[in-house]
């Protein structure tokens, strides 16, 4: 089961990166960043502005829609991760911007500034 989660994360992903590419001004600069305290799907520029966006995935809208499991928790666990991010590049004063990409079945809504 963790291997399909993972290819079908790869997939969406890929599906985000598409869409940003061909939607925005965004220059993708890091994919699936690891640090201890989690994960960031996409790392991106905008303009001086680090961009932080975290990909969430539904088939169907019968248990709500993926950006709504992005709570306070999840938040709180992303800025972190963020905030060590920046640490490591050394760039803690950088302007940066969290947001959201949501992917029900095969529409994408882009959600800049989602936290």
């Amino acid at each position: 089961m963790k291997l399909f989660n993972k290819v079908k994360g790869d997939v969406n992903e890929e599906i985000a990166v598409k869409y940003l590419k061909k939607k925005t001004k965004l220059k993708i600069i890091e994919r699936n960043y690891r640090n201890k305290i989690g994960e960031i799907d996409i790392i991106a520029k905008e303009n001086d502005v680090i961009v932080f966006i975290e990909v969430k995935y539904r088939s169907t809208a019968i248990y709500g829609y993926g950006r709504e499991v992005v709570d306070g928790n999840k938040q709180w666990k992303i800025r972190n991760v963020a905030q060590m991010y920046l640490r490591e590049i050394g760039d803690m004063n950088a302007r940066v911007r969290f947001d959201i990409i949501d992917i029900l079945g095969d529409e994408v809504t882009y959600i800049p500034n989602a936290f």
